[in-house]
């Protein structure tokens, strides 16, 4: 238990909010990632329907606590909040909605519980759905954690919405004591399986480290890294969304 709490409490640093500032208009070149990182096998149609017959795009964003940062303005900088607002400067003939759910150290089997109400009240065409790292804090198995998504994802596509699966954070500070390997895999086997779209923030966070655009190495107690991490997190994920529904800022103000 001492050891989950004090893993909680390094991962937060990488999640915690600063204080505010003017929103970017386009991606830092810190936010850099090679293409490969964001493209997937897999489509989007159900975001591409939305975004090109009625020119909005509504999503939901399901997460543990690395979906959030701390404090009062904290989800002002949250990488949904840039998500929202990446889409917005790259879609502008589009109406984009991100709502967020955030449920702290909840396991995946534990978000299932309040899937349906999500996608009853939200009726979103894609779903973000962030897991993995309470499961492997928790010593979930595994097979159970497979299990648990794969039903998550099966319920999410029943209700007509795309699905991106979000893996867990990089932590250079923490890989030595909690392996988050088999649950990476896991998520990567059901996203195949799917047929879900896979935004690997653990490859791409772990790329930025090696780059030296981050040193998500070194402590501190300063925020601004935190902020910064999930801006970029915002444009990738949005550069993801673009590419797996095949979308463009020309063709939004052409069609519409």
């Amino acid at each position: 238990m001492k050891l989950c709490m004090s893993i909680f409490a390094t991962m937060a640093l990488v999640a915690v909010c600063l204080d505010g500032g003017a929103r970017a208009a386009s991606a830092p070149e810190e936010c850099d990632v090679p293409q490969s990182m964001v493209e997937s096998d897999s489509d989007l149609p159900r975001a591409t329907e939305e975004a090109k017959e009625r020119h909005r795009l509504d999503i939901s964003v399901i997460g543990t606590g690395s979906s959030a940062l701390a404090g009062p303005d904290g989800a002002s900088f949250a990488y949904p909040a840039r998500l929202d607002d990446a889409l917005k400067a790259r879609l502008p003939g589009a109406d984009i909605k991100v709502t967020t759910h955030v449920q702290p150290r909840a396991t995946t089997a534990s978000m299932l519980e309040g899937l349906g109400k999500i996608l009853s009240d939200d009726k979103p065409a894609l779903v973000i759905w962030q897991a993995g790292t309470a499961d492997a804090l928790s010593g979930i198995e595994p097979e159970d954690f497979r299990s648990s998504l794969d039903d998550g994802v099966a319920t999410i596509q029943a209700a007509g919405a795309d699905v991106i699966l979000m893996n867990m954070q990089y932590s250079p500070r923490t890989e030595a004591m909690l392996d988050v390997s088999a649950y990476a895999d896991v998520m990567r086997v059901v996203a195949q399986q799917r047929g879900a779209v896979l935004f690997d923030r653990l490859a791409i966070m772990h790329y930025w480290n090696d780059a030296g655009a981050f040193d998500l190495y070194a402590a501190t107690k300063k925020y601004d890294m935190a902020r910064r991490v999930h801006e970029c997190i915002g444009w990738a994920l949005a550069s993801q969304i673009i590419n797996a529904a095949h979308l463009d800022a020309v063709r939004m103000q052409t069609t519409r």
